[in-house]
């Protein structure tokens, strides 16, 4: 039976050893005010490999690591995280124009996970997800993605303005997921795409937003008047997936 703290490494000398050991880390949390003694070298290897660290409330800390956390616990990733060269390395192993998916601040692992899934099933070939406030490769996001996370790269990046500058600039187009949008199936999603999917509170932030070179939308016609983030991703990506074989199918 799997234990309720399994995605924490808790106290000073495991986190240490985590670290040392080269493990793959989401996240470092501290108790507020903690800054003596190991605590302060700790932070200080995390900055070296780019690591986030959180202040959170020690009563917080303990509830989700257990009463011995010492004032600080790591939160353990399921896989390594790839980054944007890798992406790009798995789509021309493939001979495939870059298929991405790019989430903005999404938090919710079970989003992030069914994400992954779908990304899986329709030939995507990474995930681009940013370093702070969003959910990470935890083991909630490994069993939401059915063991997908093991054949879905995903980069985490530390400023997703950035990133999509970059993807720009090596010839990918963005579109982001957005109400006010042109209609998804009338669309070219055939060349090289990344699909941006917000946030399942704010949607794409503005500056995000900036960057999108197109915004889609699907069509509404109940009461309700969005989607959850992992459903509406997953129709787009379907989408992108009967695009590129009916390209195929028409090469042949």
């Amino acid at each position: 039976m799997a234990s309720e703290f399994e995605d924490y490494i808790a106290g000073r000398n495991a986190v240490n050893e985590a670290l040392r050991s080269g493990r793959a880390i989401d996240k470092i949390l501290i108790a507020k005010g903690e800054r003596s003694g190991s605590i302060n070298v700790i932070i200080a290897q995390c900055r070296e490999r780019g690591i986030p660290v959180k202040e959170v409330d020690f009563r917080k800390l303990e509830s989700l690591a257990g009463p011995h956390h010492q004032g600080i616990a790591a939160v353990a990733a399921c896989k390594e995280y790839a980054t944007v060269d890798d992406l790009f390395a798995a789509a021309e192993a493939k001979n495939e124009p870059p298929f991405f998916v790019v989430c903005d601040e999404l938090e919710d692992p079970h989003n992030l996970g069914a994400i992954i899934r779908t990304a899986d099933a329709t030939g995507a070939h990474g995930i681009i997800i940013p370093k702070r406030r969003s959910a990470g490769l935890t083991s909630a996001v490994y069993k939401a993605s059915a063991g997908a996370v093991e054949y879905v790269p995903v980069a985490r990046v530390s400023n997703i303005t950035e990133t999509l500058r970059e993807l720009k600039k090596r010839g990918v187009w963005i579109y982001g997921m957005d109400m006010k949008g042109e209609a998804w199936c009338s669309t070219d999603l055939r060349g090289p795409v990344a699909i941006v999917v917000g946030s399942e509170g704010k949607g794409i932030g503005r500056l995000v937003h900036e960057q999108c070179d197109f915004t889609l939308s699907l069509p509404m016609l109940g009461s309700i008047s969005s989607l959850n983030a992992s459903v509406a991703c997953g129709v787009l990506l379907y989408e992108v997936l009967r695009q590129r074989q009916r390209l195929t199918a028409f090469k042949k």
